[in-house]
């Protein structure tokens, strides 16, 4: 599909109220590579947790580790019928799909994800720590203790504590990315503690790939700019979410699917010396 192909704002005005949102209610549908991605057997005989693969760019990850010969392990919260979908998608191209719900803000839950995987896979190669919560407010009086230390403990805790534990599996070439945000270094006023998180993913990813580099365990961050998924209608106000995507060059939000490829090739033994760095895919809004 090419560029002018792909939807772009004016979109129609929704909102969902569950968090993280469900794909079946976005209208236009998210794409997810699934009729677009070929894979070529990068990732053979590996096995990956996805955290937040029920949807969105998790599951465009799924997808394509799938393709590329990655047996796959669906971490996620409560969105069921997602992550199944997202699951049928994994065994569709010839792999095992390992669902896992629950929350990761749960330190026993993150240490039970990687369980769960050696247990299925009796191997961990890859983890790409994807899962995020984020939420819009007007005003730092709006943004409530529960809800700031809600937002940490799913995005930088919950990532330093299954990091922990898979490393403890994980052998020379093995690989972590981590999912940072054009908000690491553009942070958005209405989106201040998700952006400071962001911030701390870069910084944690950095500080990881010189601890793990005598390992041979590889640490890097993929920075998406915005992005159609359920997180977009499920936090943001309907007005924002029509227009979403209209402040990058090129005028349009990313699909789920456009990001796959850079997951792939830091996941991928190609990557062998690239460790430490950010992939940004914004659109063409810099990150310099």
């Amino acid at each position: 599909m090419s560029d002018t192909q792909r939807p772009a704002p004016p979109f129609p005005k929704q909102q969902q109220d569950q968090t993280p949102g469900r794909t079946t209610d976005m209208k236009p549908q998210p794409d997810h590579g699934e009729k677009s991605y070929k894979g070529s057997g990068r990732l053979a005989g590996k096995a990956a947790i996805v955290t937040g693969g029920d949807s969105g760019i998790g599951r465009a990850v799924a997808i394509a580790f799938a393709r590329e010969g990655a047996d796959v392990l669906i971490a996620y919260l409560d969105e069921d019928d997602d992550a199944r979908e997202t699951a049928r998608w994994v065994e569709d191209a010839g792999r095992k799909a390992v669902l896992v719900g629950g929350d990761i803000r749960d330190r026993q839950h993150c240490d039970a994800i990687v369980d769960k995987a050696i247990e299925a896979f009796g191997r961990l190669d890859v983890v790409v720590n994807n899962a995020a919560y984020q939420m819009s407010y007007p005003s730092l009086d709006a943004i409530t203790d529960d809800e700031w230390d809600k937002t940490f403990d799913t995005n930088i805790g919950a990532m330093f504590r299954i990091t922990r534990a898979a490393v403890r599996h994980m052998k020379p070439g093995g690989a972590i990315v981590n999912t940072s945000s054009i908000n690491a270094d553009h942070p958005n006023p209405g989106l201040i503690a998700y952006a400071t998180t962001k911030g701390a993913i870069q910084n944690f990813t950095g500080g990881l790939a010189q601890l793990l580099a005598e390992k041979g365990i590889r640490a890097n961050c993929v920075a998406p700019g915005p992005i159609w998924t359920p997180l977009i209608p499920s936090t943001m106000p309907p007005e924002k979410v029509e227009q979403f995507g209209k402040q990058v060059p090129m005028k349009r939000p990313g699909q789920p699917a456009e990001l796959a490829a850079a997951y792939v090739m830091l996941a991928s033994d190609e990557a062998s010396y690239i460790s430490g760095a950010t992939i940004a895919v914004t659109g063409g809004a810099p990150i310099i």
